[in-house]
């Protein structure tokens, strides 16, 4: 297993420093060893002091990691101060040289609070930009490194291409902080290449600049190329900072586990579905099957599209001998359904699982009585949405409003159906078989 040494500061509350590093190079299957330069008195609120480790203290975690553990990459985060900046870099030039990743921690992202005074900056740059591999400022930490006003991508260009002549083989200079479009800039000085992005509405970013350091040396570590590292780490960061986790009253960390969690869920979403399809198969749900026929969906943990939604190719099929599944579930197989989840979550991220059936009389009033909740869209407001659901997303209440099942009374070559939604395919089966057991006992008709 390839190894990153990590020297970084600690945040309690695990959003950065070395607790981001560690979990970001875990899961990019590489080891972290660590080397603490401060103990930070941080929540989601902000910092509220810094107590750095003594430099010899920091020289000694680094002669203890030195001599007995073999490093692949290094990645610095927060050193603190001028003594620390010259004593990991006193230490760094005598071991084996291998790809370092400096990720020039200055102040504090959330509050701007002060973690490397104009000392410790000189320092920097004189001792540890000539051992730098790859160097990863933001827009506001390039800006203080070559004191220029960076406003647009073409000033992150032109302060990536100072930042490398003064040392660093590679820059790679983040433009999340400017405005519109982010744009990335990586730089070996004689070519140079944007990096364009997508704006993310990332209300919970802590840690993020750690992340991307962190994947670029776990990258290169495991002898990944330096552009094939920077994409590794750029597609991690954008997932992170996508599903970030609302944790603390403040600005809470970025989520680096998404896409893993993701992977991890797809095995059991299919065996989900395929235990409530048989579910409904054996009770024979055929009744409530629409002329359309019905299909059950599932998403995936933190489901982005279609491809992170599982349904049945060729939907679940009334016969006369009952309902028949044709194929086993797969991922990707219904656009409809697909939508139609993919909305729900936009406003109840627990809402996972859906299916469709026949719309019948009385259901406004047969649902209540089991402890069933539904909602009435207006027809052509659906079809302007494109989908029941997106239709309730887009309403102002949509928080507020009760999710268990959404009516769709139909409208021009749309069938009237009945949309239930649930936290996963077997309590969306349920509440199908207890609609068809009380329709069945109130004698209702299906129209």
């Amino acid at each position: 297993m390839k190894t990153v040494l990590i020297i970084a500061g600690s945040d309690p509350g695990a959003g950065a420093g070395l607790q981001q590093d560690l979990k970001t190079a875990t899961l990019l299957g590489a080891y972290g060893l660590t080397v603490v330069t401060a103990l930070t008195v941080q929540n989601s609120l902000g910092v509220q002091a810094v107590h750095p480790v003594a430099p010899e203290v920091v020289a000694a975690q680094l002669d203890a990691a030195l001599a007995d553990f073999p490093v692949d990459a290094v990645k610095i985060g927060m050193l603190g101060s001028a003594a620390i900046v010259r004593a990991v870099a006193g230490r760094l030039k005598t071991a084996p040289p291998v790809p370092l990743v400096l990720d020039p921690v200055l102040a504090a992202g959330g509050d701007g609070f002060p973690l490397l005074d104009e000392e410790g900056v000189a320092a920097l740059k004189e001792e540890l930009f000539p051992l730098t591999f790859l160097l990863t400022p933001n827009a506001p930490e390039a800006a203080r490194l070559t004191g220029l006003k960076i406003e647009t991508p073409d000033h992150l260009e032109d302060a990536a291409r100072r930042l490398q002549a003064q040392g660093p083989q590679w820059v790679l200079a983040k433009g999340g902080h400017l405005p519109g479009e982010p744009v990335d800039v990586l730089t070996d000085g004689k070519n140079s290449y944007r990096l364009p992005g997508t704006r993310l509405k990332a209300p919970h970013n802590h840690g993020s600049g750690c992340l991307v350091a962190t994947a670029c040396a776990a990258g290169l570590a495991q002898s990944l190329s330096l552009p094939e590292a920077v994409n590794q780490a750029r597609r991690l960061a954008a997932q992170a900072l996508r599903w970030g986790l609302p944790l603390g009253r403040g600005k809470g960390p970025v989520n680096p586990y998404a896409p893993f969690a993701r992977d991890l869920s797809r095995y059991e979403a299919l065996k989900a579905l395929s235990l409530a399809a048989r579910r409904l198969q054996e009770e024979d749900i055929s009744p409530l099957v629409p002329e359309v026929m019905t299909n059950l969906g599932y998403a995936a943990a933190y489901a982005e599209g279609p491809q992170d939604v599982a349904a049945f190719p060729g939907r679940l099929v009334k016969t006369p001998q009952g309902l028949v599944i044709p194929a086993p579930p797969a991922f990707g197989a219904s656009r409809h359904i697909a939508a139609l989840i993919l909305a729900a979550l936009e406003v109840r991220p627990e809402l996972r699982a859906a299916m469709n059936i026949r719309y019948f009389q009385g259901i406004e009033e047969l649902a209540p009585l089991l402890h069933l909740q539904g909602v009435s869209m207006d027809g052509d407001w659906i079809s302007k949405a494109g989908s029941p659901c997106r239709a309730a997303a887009w309403t102002s209440q949509a928080q507020d409003l009760p999710w268990d099942l959404l009516y769709d009374s139909g409208g021009f070559g749309r069938e009237p159906m009945i949309y239930i939604l649930g936290v996963n395919p077997m309590a969306v089966a349920e509440k199908a078989l207890a609609l068809k057991n009380a329709l069945h006992a109130a004698g209702k008709e299906i129209i």
